[in-house]
Protein backbone atom coordinates (compact mmCIF):
# COMPACT_ATOMS: atom_id res chain seq x y z
CA UNK A 1 0.00 0.00 0.00
CA UNK A 2 0.83 3.28 -0.88
CA UNK A 3 1.14 6.64 1.11
CA UNK A 4 -2.35 8.05 -0.45
CA UNK A 5 -3.89 4.93 -0.09
CA UNK A 6 -4.31 3.66 3.71
CA UNK A 7 -5.75 0.32 4.42
CA UNK A 8 -9.25 -0.42 6.11
CA UNK A 9 -7.60 -1.75 9.13
CA UNK A 10 -5.57 1.80 10.15
CA UNK A 11 -8.97 3.39 8.70
CA UNK A 12 -11.15 2.08 11.28
CA UNK A 13 -8.69 2.50 14.12
CA UNK A 14 -8.35 6.08 13.19
CA UNK A 15 -11.70 6.62 12.88
CA UNK A 16 -12.34 5.06 16.24
CA UNK A 17 -9.74 6.72 17.86
CA UNK A 18 -11.44 10.43 16.25
CA UNK A 19 -14.50 9.00 17.37
CA UNK A 20 -13.20 8.65 20.95
CA UNK A 21 -11.09 11.71 21.35
CA UNK A 22 -14.72 13.83 20.02
CA UNK A 23 -16.74 12.46 21.98
CA UNK A 24 -14.34 12.72 25.18
CA UNK A 25 -13.89 16.25 23.88
CA UNK A 26 -17.45 16.99 23.12
CA UNK A 27 -18.30 15.70 26.63
CA UNK A 28 -15.85 17.35 28.98
CA UNK A 29 -13.89 19.75 27.01
CA UNK A 30 -15.84 21.86 24.53
CA UNK A 31 -18.66 22.62 28.01
CA UNK A 32 -14.93 23.58 29.34
CA UNK A 33 -14.06 25.81 26.86
CA UNK A 34 -17.52 27.59 26.34
CA UNK A 35 -17.46 28.15 29.61
CA UNK A 36 -14.31 29.79 29.49
CA UNK A 37 -15.65 31.66 26.44
CA UNK A 38 -18.77 32.51 28.27
CA UNK A 39 -17.00 34.09 31.14
CA UNK A 40 -14.79 35.76 28.84
CA UNK A 41 -17.76 37.07 26.84
CA UNK A 42 -19.13 38.56 29.73
CA UNK A 43 -16.14 40.05 31.83
CA UNK A 44 -14.80 42.19 28.30
CA UNK A 45 -19.53 42.89 28.22
CA UNK A 46 -19.33 44.29 31.99
CA UNK A 47 -15.72 46.06 31.06
CA UNK A 48 -17.49 47.81 28.30
CA UNK A 49 -20.34 48.44 30.45
CA UNK A 50 -18.18 50.14 33.00
CA UNK A 51 -16.29 51.93 30.51
CA UNK A 52 -19.33 53.49 29.11
CA UNK A 53 -20.51 53.85 33.11
CA UNK A 54 -17.43 55.91 33.12
CA UNK A 55 -17.44 57.88 30.60
CA UNK A 56 -21.11 58.75 31.36
CA UNK A 57 -19.80 59.97 35.15
CA UNK A 58 -16.81 61.98 33.75
CA UNK A 59 -19.07 63.36 31.04
CA UNK A 60 -21.67 64.15 34.28
CA UNK A 61 -18.24 65.57 35.93
CA UNK A 62 -17.13 67.67 33.33
CA UNK A 63 -20.60 69.24 32.73
CA UNK A 64 -20.29 69.52 36.53
CA UNK A 65 -16.96 71.18 36.66
CA UNK A 66 -17.80 73.58 33.56
CA UNK A 67 -20.97 74.40 35.57
CA UNK A 68 -19.08 75.37 39.11
CA UNK A 69 -16.86 77.30 36.57
CA UNK A 70 -19.20 79.07 35.03
CA UNK A 71 -21.24 79.98 38.82
CA UNK A 72 -17.28 80.47 40.15
CA UNK A 73 -16.98 83.18 37.64
CA UNK A 74 -20.63 84.65 38.07
CA UNK A 75 -19.73 85.25 41.40
CA UNK A 76 -16.73 86.69 40.80
CA UNK A 77 -18.37 89.29 38.32
CA UNK A 78 -20.76 89.55 41.20
CA UNK A 79 -18.48 90.41 43.75
CA UNK A 80 -16.88 93.02 41.75
CA UNK A 81 -19.63 94.41 40.80
CA UNK A 82 -20.87 94.68 44.40
CA UNK A 83 -17.43 96.33 45.53
CA UNK A 84 -17.75 98.75 42.61
CA UNK A 85 -20.68 99.99 43.77
CA UNK A 86 -19.63 100.48 47.14
CA UNK A 87 -16.58 101.76 46.62
CA UNK A 88 -18.40 104.68 44.54
CA UNK A 89 -21.14 104.42 47.48
CA UNK A 90 -17.72 105.52 49.87
CA UNK A 91 -16.54 108.25 47.21
CA UNK A 92 -20.05 109.43 46.93
CA UNK A 93 -20.25 109.62 50.61
CA UNK A 94 -16.65 111.20 51.26
CA UNK A 95 -17.45 113.97 49.24
CA UNK A 96 -20.73 115.06 50.45
CA UNK A 97 -18.63 115.00 53.45
CA UNK A 98 -15.94 116.72 52.45
CA UNK A 99 -18.42 119.29 50.98
CA UNK A 100 -20.69 119.95 54.17
CA UNK A 101 -17.35 120.33 56.12
CA UNK A 102 -16.05 122.93 52.92
CA UNK A 103 -19.42 124.43 53.69
CA UNK A 104 -19.27 124.53 57.22
CA UNK A 105 -15.72 126.03 57.31
CA UNK A 106 -16.75 128.94 55.07
CA UNK A 107 -19.77 129.62 56.97
CA UNK A 108 -17.45 129.77 59.99
CA UNK A 109 -15.13 131.94 58.52
CA UNK A 110 -17.86 134.22 57.06
CA UNK A 111 -19.00 134.53 60.37
CA UNK A 112 -15.82 135.30 61.80
CA UNK A 113 -15.44 138.08 59.13
CA UNK A 114 -18.69 139.36 59.87
CA UNK A 115 -17.72 140.06 63.19
CA UNK A 116 -14.29 141.32 62.38
CA UNK A 117 -16.21 143.77 60.49
CA UNK A 118 -18.10 144.69 63.42
CA UNK A 119 -15.96 145.03 65.68
CA UNK A 120 -14.05 147.21 63.06
CA UNK A 121 -16.90 149.35 62.37
CA UNK A 122 -17.67 149.89 66.33
CA UNK A 123 -13.88 150.67 66.90
CA UNK A 124 -13.44 153.15 63.90
CA UNK A 125 -16.76 154.85 65.41
CA UNK A 126 -15.83 154.80 68.72
CA UNK A 127 -12.13 156.58 67.62
CA UNK A 128 -14.39 159.22 65.06
CA UNK A 129 -17.06 160.14 68.26
CA UNK A 130 -13.50 160.25 70.18
CA UNK A 131 -11.52 162.59 67.52
CA UNK A 132 -15.01 164.29 67.29
CA UNK A 133 -15.06 165.14 71.17
CA UNK A 134 -11.71 166.25 70.94
CA UNK A 135 -11.67 168.50 67.76
CA UNK A 136 -15.32 170.04 69.41
CA UNK A 137 -13.04 170.26 73.09
CA UNK A 138 -10.22 172.33 71.32
CA UNK A 139 -12.40 174.28 69.27
CA UNK A 140 -14.36 175.20 72.32
CA UNK A 141 -10.87 176.04 74.46
CA UNK A 142 -10.01 178.62 71.76
CA UNK A 143 -10.85 182.23 71.12
CA UNK A 144 -13.11 182.00 68.45
CA UNK A 145 -13.26 185.29 67.48
CA UNK A 146 -13.17 185.36 64.39
CA UNK A 147 -13.98 183.05 61.51
CA UNK A 148 -10.65 183.20 59.95
CA UNK A 149 -8.82 182.20 63.07
CA UNK A 150 -11.84 179.06 63.34
CA UNK A 151 -10.79 177.88 59.97
CA UNK A 152 -7.43 177.85 60.61
CA UNK A 153 -8.26 175.69 63.58
CA UNK A 154 -10.25 173.46 62.23
CA UNK A 155 -7.20 173.34 59.63
CA UNK A 156 -4.85 171.90 62.44
CA UNK A 157 -7.18 169.92 63.78
CA UNK A 158 -7.73 168.44 60.86
CA UNK A 159 -4.24 167.71 59.87
CA UNK A 160 -3.92 166.68 63.61
CA UNK A 161 -6.19 163.73 63.33
CA UNK A 162 -4.70 162.69 59.61
CA UNK A 163 -1.84 162.23 61.26
CA UNK A 164 -2.63 160.38 64.56
CA UNK A 165 -4.84 157.96 62.38
CA UNK A 166 -2.10 157.57 59.73
CA UNK A 167 0.52 156.55 62.44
Amino acid sequence: MGLLQPESGLLFWMLLSFGIVFFLLARYGFPVILRALESRKSYIDASLLAAREAEEKLEHLRSDGQKLLESAEQQQREILREASELREQIIREARKKAESEGQRIIATAQEQASAERAAILDDARHQVAVLAIAVSEKLLREKLTDENSQTLLAERLLDEIERSSKS
